[in-house]
């Protein structure tokens, strides 16, 4: 094949290039981060994906710059000039955004953890429910190289460094798709939260028949588990200066 004597080229060693963490093994440990490599390893090249880890580990990959639908890099190979590498996905609207963003807000859950810096595993599926991917299946890739294989180990090493930064911060996948942190955040506090749940208020005399029973009633709802003090906090901060008073109030009350 025409690239076999480019696979074999030794690359140029530099000094203070982007160098992945992990030295063997795997790349990525969190869900997030694992679940871009399972995607990646499904659908390219096994021997370029390894020698893409190898560029990865030894530094080759000298700078990455993500924005909206896009990832930019510069990866030294065995000829002087650096490769220009472009990584590009899609990147969802406004009005897309507007809807995940009011879909997140409804799940008090999904929303805390996202405010608290976390990436819970549920919001693929708010994502799948709008008939959008949280995770790219395609990407469209292009690298400055002469190597005929798709994708060749500079465009990997780039996706194995991207799947660090992912471990790092999860927002970046986020970003990527076209909101960064601070406005998905931003957004979750601006969105008004439902209002505690309406019961409806039935006399007493059509609820004797079944008061006692055991388990719970259409009238008489069973009772669940109190939510984390620290998760109802983070979903509803108390006004300055309260919290301590607070924080001990909703610790005896999940004791009830």
């Amino acid at each position: 094949m025409p690239d076999r004597w480019y696979d074999r080229a030794q690359p140029i060693k530099v000094e203070g290039g982007i160098r992945a963490r992990s030295r063997r093994g795997s790349i990525g440990s969190a869900w997030w981060s694992r679940r871009f490599i399972d995607v990646l390893e499904r659908v390219c090249d096994k021997g370029r994906l390894a020698r893409g880890r190898a560029y990865a580990r030894q530094g080759q990959v000298l700078s990455i710059d993500l924005s909206a639908g896009a990832v930019r890099a510069a990866v030294q190979g065995s000829r002087p000039a650096p490769y220009d590498v472009e990584i590009r996905i899609e990147a969802f609207d406004e009005s897309r955004w507007a809807g995940l963003e009011e879909a997140i807000a409804r799940q008090a859950v999904h929303r805390a953890r996202l405010l608290a810096g976390e990436m819970p595993p549920e919001i693929e599926e708010v994502f799948a429910a709008l008939g959008v991917d949280l995770f790219p299946r395609d990407l469209d890739m292009q690298c400055s190289c002469p190597d005929w294989g798709f994708p060749c180990k500079h465009l990997s090493a780039v996706l194995y460094l991207l799947a660090e930064a992912f471990d790092d911060d999860p927002f970046l996948v986020l970003a990527w798709r076209g909101r960064t942190r601070e406005q998905l955040l931003g957004s979750l506090a601006d969105v008004p939260q439902a209002g505690p749940p309406q019961v409806a208020d039935v006399p007493f005399a059509e609820r004797l028949a079944d008061f006692y029973a055991p388990g719970a009633t259409a009238h008489r709802p069973e009772r669940r588990a109190a939510a984390a003090p620290d998760l109802l906090l983070r979903v509803f901060p108390p006004p300055a200066g309260l919290e301590r008073a607070l924080i001990p109030a909703y610790e005896r009350f999940g004791e009830v």
